[in-house]
């Protein structure tokens, strides 16, 4: 079983789409289809099904991609410990998309500057679902809310920004008391599947403010650009971005805020890349040089 393979497998499977998993990998879509067969030929199964404009593994393989996960991680953490300290060899960071849209394109530039011989892969998807893949070693760390509960011992967490609930609206409007827009104007929602579009409800909830719903979204910079369409207002975390800079949004802080969205750096403390891992806080620093 060719390993280079096997690791187009579990990358195929992760983004989903063989494409996409090409241009990662920098070969064509066709080698990558070549390579699926060539281990389907292997293990004697299908290990890959095609859904919609998407693909995702058969029963077998997701059994195959279960039993060579940890075994994979174990061969990266072998070619790792050969190179010492060496700042080489590939990382893979999970991020939520607040942060992709905002602190983390800076904070990479940085690094892959500092490190041009750091493979990053980066990808997006909700914190729970971050704090998953951790523990299954398929990221090495992630850019994420805390998780709810205590960390075990095994994991590491350094706080990166905080950003608390606030009413955005348009430029014309910021001089209008906050309650009165959120009950007259129509309502954007943050999605009530992630942690900030729960804590927006809740505040509602607890201050009996009955808002006119237009539509739910999980993704901050979409309402951003509805609100500067004069579409309507929205509750939502703080957010800073380059692509919101331009704008005509104000937020508008709230007079008994609940409190603050924090987010930052998750890993295992036990990771064979922590040399790689414990260099990226430091480029999160307004003051980095």
């Amino acid at each position: 079983m060719d390993l280079r393979f096997l690791k187009t497998l579990h990358l195929v499977a992760q983004v989903g789409s063989m494409a996409q998993a090409a241009r990662q990998l920098e070969i064509s879509p066709a080698a990558v289809v070549h390579q699926l067969k060539a281990l389907e030929k292997d293990v004697g199964a299908k290990l890959i099904v095609r859904s919609g404009r998407s693909v995702t593994p058969t029963d077998a393989g997701y059994r195959l991609l279960n039993s060579t996960r940890r075994p994979l991680a174990q061969l990266e953490e072998a070619r790792v410990t050969v190179h010492g300290s060496a700042m080489t060899g590939e990382l893979r960071l999970g991020s939520i998309n607040s942060a992709l849209h905002s602190l983390l394109p800076d904070i990479l530039a940085r690094y892959a500057a500092d490190f041009p011989d750091v493979q990053l892969h980066v990808h997006a998807n909700v914190s729970p679902t971050l704090f998953q893949q951790l523990q299954e070693d398929v990221i090495d760390l992630a850019i994420c809310q805390h998780p709810p509960f205590e960390l075990p011992k095994t994991f590491h967490w350094i706080q990166l920004r905080e950003e608390p609930l606030t009413v955005l609206v348009h430029n014309d409007l910021a001089q209008h008391p906050i309650e009165d827009l959120l009950r007259t104007q129509p309502f954007i929602r943050y999605d009530r599947k992630l942690a900030g579009g729960r804590q927006a409800d809740s505040y509602l909830r607890n201050r009996g403010i009955a808002v006119h719903d237009t539509c739910e979204l999980d993704s901050l910079l979409a309402i951003a650009l509805m609100i500067h369409q004069r579409q309507g207002v929205s509750l939502v975390p703080r957010f800073e971005s380059l692509l919101i800079a331009g704008l005509q949004i104000t937020p508008l802080a709230l007079p008994d805020a609940p409190v603050a969205r924090s987010f930052g750096l998750l890993w295992k403390i036990a990771s064979p890349k922590g040399a790689l891992i414990a260099a990226l806080p430091r480029y999160a620093r307004p003051d980095h040089d």
